[in-house]
């Protein structure tokens, strides 16, 4: 099945379930469905886990387990696949940045397979001909039929075959999809660092989840240092013990020379200019090689509770 149809499953399980998830669902003027996740309406976690199986596309399973940060009980997002360049590469990374007018998200999930276009889809699978599109937009405005028939026409589809599922950053649900990216934030590392990406196999991700900012850029802050500094990811390789061992130290957030302080304190020293801060920077602050072909782990980088506090707002 193909990554929008399996999307489309779950979205329209969320749409049946609209009341009980506090989500809310409407047409545009073109027909394209928008499921509102937190723009406009409470949402709440079980409405950020569905987003976030969305996002992945129906190839990882999401969940909050218990976790402590110090002596603070402090929620995890536990991710984990067996499709995981698929699930997180060809779907849940926010690869498309989605500017129209006024408006403007960063567009994820599987309509980017359909669409195509990333650089990134001529060296991991999952580009797709699909007769539906499914997207998650990071957005504190819900789009209307001028984002919508901009998308289709992009897309090369009717309108009324788009669903777009949106919830900004600082609302419950979109704290929780976005957390639950420790798993792709390891991948995109690794194909920044050229990495065959071939070689995984597997993998799992654990990030806290952070309070719920009340703004936007709070928002951003927490939930970026929730991978940067306490997220932990494990993934299983064939590969050479020996090449593991050279890229393992390259991979943890920590190897970036802008790794120590809070995302919040970064972004105004860079001016709130966003590609001005180091890319080696977003990764997870800890990450574990397991190689299927010897048996050995290889263990990289470290968590950072001092900086999560900090960024958390907890004394």
């Amino acid at each position: 099945m193909l990554l929008n149809e399996r999307a489309l499953r779950l979205a329209d399980h969320m749409a049946a379930n609209a009341a009980a998830l506090r989500i809310a669902v409407a047409n545009t003027a073109d027909g394209a469905r928008v499921i509102d996740c937190g723009v406009a309406v409470e949402g709440g976690l079980q409405a950020g886990l569905a987003l976030a199986r969305v996002c992945l596309a129906g190839h990882a399973e999401v969940a909050l387990v218990p976790g402590q940060l110090d002596d603070v009980l402090t929620p995890l997002v536990q991710v984990y696949s067996d499709q995981p360049v698929l699930a997180c590469m060809a779907s849940q990374y926010a690869g498309w940045q989605i500017s129209v007018g006024k408006f403007f998200a960063m567009g994820s999930g599987p309509m980017r397979a359909a669409y195509g276009k990333e650089e990134l889809f001529e060296h991991v699978p999952g580009r797709e001909q699909s007769n539906v599109a499914v997207g998650v937009l990071e957005t504190s405005k819900l789009p209307g039929e001028e984002v919508t028939s901009y998308l289709a026409e992009r897309l090369q589809l009717p309108p009324n075959k788009l669903t777009l599922l949106a919830a900004p950053t600082s609302s419950q649900a979109g704290n929780v999809q976005v957390v639950a990216r420790s798993l792709e934030t390891a991948l995109h590392k690794l194909y920044e660092l050229k990495f065959d990406l071939r070689q995984v196999v597997s993998g799992y991700g654990v990030a806290p989840l952070p309070p719920v900012a009340a703004e936007f850029l709070s928002a951003i802050g927490r939930t970026n240092d929730a991978i940067l500094y306490g997220g932990q990811v494990v993934l299983w390789v064939q590969s050479d013990d020996d090449q593991l061992a050279e890229i393992g130290p390259k991979i943890p957030s920590s190897a970036s020379p802008d790794h120590g302080a809070p995302f919040a304190e970064i972004f105004t020293r860079y001016e709130h200019d966003f590609y001005r801060i180091d890319p080696m920077l977003f990764s997870p602050a800890v990450i574990v090689l397991q190689n299927l072909r010897t048996g050995k782990g290889h263990v990289f980088g470290r968590i950072a509770s001092e900086v999560l506090r900090r960024s958390f707002g907890f004394n």
